[in-house]
């Protein structure tokens, strides 16, 4: 009975080529050349090949363990660590958290371990839509893409809230992070104060087409607060016409979903405060890992000639409001008289004064970039902020949430309501 031997496809080819030589159809050295060898090599296989047959070419580590095979006690180590506190994480994500642990394994390793023990299972692949790439900027604030990720970030130990971010279109560097309660126009003011504070100015902001950063009503020509900002800031605002075009911010946030969600998890955090404090450190980690070369060194950025008075003023709510002839305006169910200090001010009367809301509740009245002293008549009200659209549709979805969880009331069948009254007696 003729002996089965057991043969990869590059032992077979190996094989061929060595039968070959020996039959004297093929140099040693063509042979060599075709099998990427030496003719010292070939040699050698050829000699085995005479004395032991096909068996001579086959490995003689097959079946055998790896020498670098990590030791039983430490797989088990390993997995029980991953089961304990990385369980519902990826494994290239795990193999980060293991080395900083003090576990030295590659994340292919750890996959096809997790694999063997049923603990992760790969994610069918969906069909995408194909979109045609856009080359990258190629200097550092040329491009920086902004926008917020409303998402249950602390996985119900705390309130929802909303991460804002700005990210480098060069670079895929995250600038400026923060977590708010809700996507609205002062949050985006207080990330870019701080941006233009930090980096300068950049070139362009490229967003999303909410109503914070563009009109929908073709009849109104009024600046949004925000694009008003960026016109006296000398930066340009581009909205995308689809998720896609604005792809590198919209892929950070599905990482940051799944990295930064686990992480504020390890770290016990509950609450936005605790968060954004946590938040410089994390970037500088994600942005070491994750963020590129741009392609030209040359900063885009410019640098912000204004004062800190002035940039916080710009990056404040602007309304308009025309003086009465007793130089009182109403804002926000409250009045306000200015005060001329007993000098006559009849210009004032009917003229149009801006009123300048800071975040902290502060108010400044302005004609043009005089500061006009005022005094309030009316006691102070604290009047709630216009919610946007996703904040409402955020509380909508709570309030059939809520009454998803409302148990009807059925009426017993032999209840009162049910009982049909008996009919009078006739007197």
């Amino acid at each position: 009975m003729a002996e089965r031997i057991e043969m990869s496809e590059r032992e077979v080819n190996r094989l061929e080529v060595v039968i070959q030589v020996a039959q004297g159809l093929l140099s040693q050295r063509k042979a060599g050349e075709r099998l990427g060898l030496s003719e010292r090599q070939v040699r050698r296989l050829l000699r085995g090949y005479e004395t032991q047959g096909a068996q001579a070419l086959v490995s003689q580590r097959r079946g055998r363990a790896s020498n670098r095979r990590i030791a039983g006690a430490v797989k088990s180590a390993i997995l029980a660590r991953v089961q304990e506190r990385y369980a519902d994480f990826g494994p290239t994500l795990a193999v980060e958290y293991l080395q900083a642990d003090g576990y030295t394994v590659s994340k292919e390793t750890l996959r096809q371990w997790l694999i063997e023990a049923d603990q992760w299972k790969a994610k069918p692949e969906q069909p995408k839509r194909r979109h045609p790439p856009r080359q990258r900027r190629s200097c550092v604030g040329e491009l920086v893409q902004i926008d917020g990720s409303p998402h249950d970030w602390f996985e119900g130990r705390g309130p929802r809230c909303t991460l804002i971010a700005f990210i480098d279109d060069a670079t895929s560097r995250v600038q400026e992070a923060r977590f708010v309660p809700a996507e609205t126009t002062q949050a985006y003011f207080d990330c870019l104060h701080t941006y233009i504070r930090r980096y300068g100015r950049p070139a362009a902001l490229y967003s999303d087409r909410h109503s914070i950063f563009t009109k929908h009503d073709p009849e109104d020509a009024e600046p949004t607060q925000f694009q008003r900002a960026l016109s006296a800031l000398d930066i340009a605002g581009i909205q995308a016409r689809s998720p896609q075009a604005k792809g590198r911010v919209e892929r950070l946030f599905q990482t940051l979903q799944d990295r930064l969600t686990k992480a504020l998890r390890l770290a016990n955090i509950a609450d936005m405060e605790s968060a954004n404090a946590m938040l410089p450190a994390y970037l500088d980690a994600h942005n070491e890992r994750f963020a590129v070369a741009p392609i030209d060194t040359h900063d885009a950025h410019r640098p912000c000639a204004l004062s800190a008075q002035v940039l916080a003023r710009l990056c404040a709510h602007h309304d308009s409001r025309k003086l009465s002839k007793d130089l009182v305006l109403s804002f926000q169910r409250q009045r306000y008289i200015i005060q001329t200090g007993g000098t006559p001010r009849y210009s004032l009367r009917g003229a149009t004064v801006t009123v300048v809301s800071y975040a902290d509740g502060r108010i400044e009245l302005l004609r043009g970039d005089e500061i006009l002293p005022f005094k309030v008549f009316d006691p102070l009200q604290h009047v709630l902020p216009a919610a946007d659209d996703k904040t409402l549709n955020a509380r909508v979805d709570e309030v059939l949430a809520q009454q998803r969880q409302v148990k009807k009331y059925h009426p017993a069948p032999d209840h009162p309501w049910r009982t049909p009254r008996p009919l009078a007696k006739a007197a």
